[in-house]
């Protein structure tokens, strides 16, 4: 089947036939047959599909193009836009997860055909799995062909909304106008699905490999991948845990949905209803259908900006769970001042997540749970406080969870989950749970350790939740009677409130860390390289040279330099990453050029700083995407030795005559790095030696953070109690 509408770029033509750009540069410049641009720019063309794999089969160089790759060329080079072909694609997911055999009848003529009778197929599954809008007076079914459409770039509505509340009797707030809220995923007419007709076939035919929720999950990865700065995404791990707060609901609302991820979190019950509404319209679509699809209730998603034009006002949902916008300005502040929602004061204009955290709490029935992320000033800064305090008065809020920092963006600050619950009685003696869990931080970009704050955080949560206290757990966990918090500040960092660890866990971690100092001294000296005798060093050896550009043109190693994001997400090595020995911790845009990625053995040299650095990667690093000012050498193993390669590189004398020096930075041409010429097993004797001193030079580093530590546990120690000066 031709599909003349897709179009693919140089970069999706070098994926699909598993070259460089720089392959399909040399075709086009040699080939006069190559496809020709349909569109895009000078610098950046794209071409048709159909018309590029009839010339890659013609020239031998593709036999058949892979079922993933083709189905995401069509749904990146849809003339609607990607999100619209997403969109479309889901519908149809849905309904082949729902009602196999009705698309199986359906598509088994032409696109044409295809067209004309899906949007009736699609609302006889749309309509009962995201409900019926309805206002008062008015009880209007989803508008059949699609009367309200998907609009991916216009500003989001801003009149006040209404969308299938679960009790239609409920009265609506004063304040709310009465109006029908759009569909957040409207059922797509005949002539918009025509040009989709090539993608969503192909669809169905990946979902019959992977299954239908599984397609679509890959279709909104890739998508995702390829636009980062389009979206912040709230990680899986921490999704879970927020889910794990809530514990087990039927009703669960999220009115800044994003991706879905949160309610993707929560537990599947075949009597559920969620709710989702986000000011992004495409947000909105694609976390109706990705919910869809993951669970077995009903979905009620909704456009529109949430606190200025609530959706779902009628609502009293068991949970809510919410990662809202951080530091907003412009959330409502003068047209709001007013609404029935600030029952516990009315935010500032710079209080914004306190406006988020009120809409949560107003949307609870009595008892139910509210988990929301939220900024660490929020917890203590001055024009908040009142806020603060009521909430702790009238035990609305129950816990404040500090994250390690790498949890979630903007990953350079711990982050904080405040637990709330809608008060249903006084409270008799008040406390709030604070924990700090910033001991479970890691190095890098890979997150905390999920595990030990899940498996900490739902531990003393579970318990308090049941007893209403737990024993206290110094330096991670302590109740806290209100009446403590209430002082002028109303501070509620948990980091101010725990008492630090017991002087035993003190006194066991320091002598730990004296222990593995120890062994890791004694490892150095181990290591230490053998001395070398006068004689051996008194003149310089004179042996035949080569230069790294001799090898790379001879074949036994290939060059490549870093900086290109490519599509997938993976660590990024940097030049600090190399300099320090760390692991990956970097991160690059995403971009049209393919990453480069380690491989154990390669040899990676940064080529700004005057530095003489070469690490050789290990299976640690090995798969990461080569960072800006990264050159890499992999060399041919039946020709070069890594560690003697790297080794060599790294000679004071040899860095400096293929150094070149500008008025602010000095930068290495690798190209000129010089090698003596030495058979391989001569190689493998030097190279044994380098590998030595980088196992030595890797002790030594460990050997002074653990000194740090040391030195900085002795300090806390005296300075708290923990350790005698004597």
């Amino acid at each position: 089947m031709q599909d003349n509408a897709t179009e693919v770029t140089a970069a999706g033509i070098a994926r699909l036939a598993g070259v460089g750009r720089a392959a399909v540069s040399n075709w086009r410049r040699r080939h006069a047959d190559f496809p020709k641009p349909v569109g895009g720019t000078d610098t950046s063309p794209s071409f048709a599909l159909a018309e590029v794999e009839a010339w890659l089969r013609k020239q031998g160089k593709l036999a058949e193009v892979p079922l993933r790759e083709r189905v995401w060329q069509q749904l990146a080079g849809h003339p609607g836009g990607p999100v619209t072909a997403l969109v479309h694609a889901g519908c149809v997911l849905l309904l082949i997860h729902e009602r196999p055999t009705v698309w199986l009848d359906i598509s088994a003529g032409s696109d044409a055909r295809l067209a004309a009778m899906l949007p009736g197929a699609l609302e006889e599954v749309l309509t009962p799995r995201f409900g019926v809008t309805r206002d008062r007076g008015v009880h209007n079914r989803r508008g059949t062909g699609g009367a309200v459409a998907v609009n991916t770039s216009g500003p989001a509505p801003t009149s006040p909304a209404v969308h299938s509340p679960p009790d239609v009797n409920t009265p609506l707030p004063m304040n709310s106008a009465p109006a029908v809220h759009a569909p957040a995923v409207p059922t797509p007419t005949g002539p918009e699905l025509l040009p989709s007709a090539p993608l969503l076939r192909g669809a169905a035919g990946l979902a019959a490999e992977l299954g239908a929720r599984q397609t679509f999950e890959f279709l909104l990865g890739r998508h995702l991948d390829a636009n980062p700065r389009q979206y912040t995404l709230t990680p899986a791990e921490l999704a879970r845990l927020m889910a794990g707060l809530a514990g087990p609901a039927r009703t669960v609302l999220d009115p800044t949905c994003g991706t879905g991820a949160l309610l993707r979190a929560v537990d599947s019950r075949p009597d559920q209803e969620l709710y989702a509404q986000d000011s992004a319209p495409e947000l909105a679509a694609l976390t109706a259908l990705r919910i869809a699809l993951h669970a077995r209730g009903t979905v009620r998603a909704a456009v529109g900006d949430t606190l200025r034009a609530d959706a779902h006002p009628g609502l009293r949902a068991d949970a809510v769970l919410c990662h809202p916008p951080f530091n907003e300005r412009n959330w409502g502040h003068d047209e709001l001042a007013y609404d029935p929602r600030w029952e516990y004061g009315f935010p500032a204009r710079t209080e914004s997540e306190l406006a988020w955290v009120q809409h949560a709490l107003a949307r609870l029935r009595d008892g139910g749970t509210a988990v929301l992320l939220m900024p660490p000033a929020a917890a203590s800064r001055r024009s908040g406080r009142r806020i603060r305090a009521d909430l702790l008065r009238r035990g609305a809020l129950r816990a404040l969870v500090a994250l390690p920092v790498g949890a979630a963006p903007p990953y350079n600050i711990p982050l904080h989950l405040w637990v709330l619950r809608r008060p249903d009685r006084a409270p008799g003696q008040p406390e709030v749970l604070l924990a700090d869990t910033g001991r479970f931080a890691t190095e890098g970009r890979g997150g905390p350790d999920w595990q030990a704050v899940r498996d900490a955080v739902l531990d003393v949560w579970r318990v308090f939740e049941r007893d209403g206290r737990f024993e206290e757990r110094p330096g991670l966990a302590r109740c806290v009677p209100v009446i403590e918090l209430l002082d002028d500040d109303v501070d509620l960092a948990p980091a101010r409130h725990l008492p630090p660890p017991t002087a035993a866990d003190g006194a066991q971690q320091l002598t730990a860390v004296r222990e593995r100092l120890g062994e890791t001294l004694r490892l150095t000296a181990d290591l230490t390289p053998p001395p070398v005798a006068p004689a051996d060093s008194a003149q310089p050896a004179r042996r035949p040279l080569t230069t790294i550009g001799e090898l790379a043109r001879g074949g036994a190693l290939v060059i490549c330099t870093g900086g290109s994001g490519g599509h997938a997400r993976v660590p990024v090595l940097t030049d600090h990453d190399v300099l320090a020995g760390t692991a990956p911790s970097g991160t690059l845009p995403e971009s049209d050029e393919e990453a480069v990625l380690a491989e154990p053995g390669d040899v990676v040299v940064p080529v700004l700083g005057g530095g003489s650095v070469a690490r050789v990667i290990d299976d640690a690093a090995a798969g990461a995407a080569l960072g800006r000012n990264l050159v890499l050498l992999r060399p041919d193993p039946t020709a070069l030795d890594p560690w003697f390669l790297a080794g060599f590189l790294r000679g004071t004398a040899n860095n400096r005559q293929a150094s070149s020096y500008a008025s602010t930075a000095t930068r290495l041409d690798v190209r000129r790095l010089q090698l003596p010429r030495l058979p391989l097993d001569e190689q493998r004797r030097y190279g044994a030696r380098f590998r030595a001193l980088d196992e030595f030079e890797r002790a030594l580093r460990h050997a002074g953070r653990l000194g740090e530590r040391f030195v900085r546990g002795m300090y806390d120690g005296l300075t708290d109690g923990t350790v005698a000066p004597g």
